[in-house]
């Protein structure tokens, strides 16, 4: 069977539960695999990062080869369009949500999420940034009803686990959700009302529950 190795507060695992779980894939997670360059960890995955997958022997990084592979070898319910326009279309999608906006915002998470330090001219070039990049996925998005048109796609998989990330840090940031001309809430509504969507968005709030519980003993023991 199928393996899924990764951790439930990763965005790029949740997009590859989200398709696993619409596709109807039977499959097992490892969900204690946390990115590291651990000589071990690194002989399971090459760049030390999440996800992968584990298949009779054989292992497969990147959350968007993973996602292409499960197209070829579970076609039954399709995430991808037939048009080869269509289906560049959706991976366009994808590039901008990932490689123009969430990939941008992490420059601030380890000042928002994790209290490190961030530089004011880092802050201030993010925000320039992160504005070209929603001025460009609004550009492309269609949102009639599902980011790419009419079908559910890939590219809503993508969106689902990756903007509100960038919401939450340009909150704590700016003050102020720079995604706000995307319009977003009535679009994450209808997604959220599929079992799918609903269950990884649910099982990534209870695994963040875990860990701040975690830290919150680790707190008081060292007091």
């Amino acid at each position: 069977m199928l393996k899924l190795c990764g951790f439930r507060l990763s965005n790029y695992h949740n997009k590859v539960r989200i398709a696993l779980l619409e596709k109807g894939v039977e499959f097992e997670e490892d969900e204690g695999c946390v990115p590291s360059q651990d000589e071990a960890f690194l002989a399971r995955s090459p760049m030390g990062k999440v996800p992968w997958i584990e298949l009779d022997g054989r292992r497969l990084a990147e959350s968007d080869a993973i996602c292409e592979y499960l197209e070829d070898a579970y076609p039954q319910k399709p995430l991808l369009p037939k048009d080869p326009f269509a289906r560049a279309k959706v991976r366009e999608l994808i590039l901008f949500i990932e490689l123009h906006l969430e990939l941008v915002a992490r420059r601030l998470y380890p000042k928002y999420f994790f209290g490190g330090e961030v530089s004011t001219e880092v802050i201030e070039a993010t925000e320039k940034e992160l504005a070209k990049g929603v001025r460009g996925l609004k550009a492309i998005a269609r949102f009639s009803p599902y980011i790419a048109g009419s079908e559910l796609t890939l590219a809503d998989c993508a969106a689902f686990v990756s903007l509100p990330v960038v919401t939450l840090a340009c909150k704590a940031a700016y003050g102020r959700d720079l995604l706000e001309p995307l319009a977003l809430k009535p679009y994450f509504a209808m997604l959220e009302a599929r079992p799918a969507f609903s269950r990884v968005k649910e099982e990534r709030k209870a695994a963040q529950e875990k860990m701040l519980a975690r830290m919150r003993e680790k707190t008081a023991a060292a007091r």
